[in-house]
């Protein structure tokens, strides 16, 4: 017997197999876990914008205060004098 005739064989018995019986509340408690799961994710997911927005701020604010993009002036070249 192969693998597969294996497991279909094992999924074939396992449905012939009385059911077992479901807790009453257990839709209920799904779905309170859904919503819960919703709003986890929901803050998750603002919390993570929020974060992204304030460091995308915090470079705007640096690079205009810093202006990283001006040359330093050059210190290798010795001032010129008597010109």
């Amino acid at each position: 017997m192969s693998g597969s005739e294996r497991k279909e064989a094992e999924v074939r018995r396992m449905m012939e197999t009385p059911h077992p019986v479901v807790p009453g509340g257990l839709g209920a408690q799904a779905a309170a876990r859904g919503d819960r799961l919703l709003r986890h994710h929901r803050a998750l997911r603002r919390t993570l914008w929020l974060a992204l927005s304030a460091a995308l701020l915090a470079l705007a604010v640096w690079a205009l205060t810093t202006e990283p993009w001006l040359l330093p002036p050059s210190d290798t070249v010795p001032p010129v004098e008597g010109v």
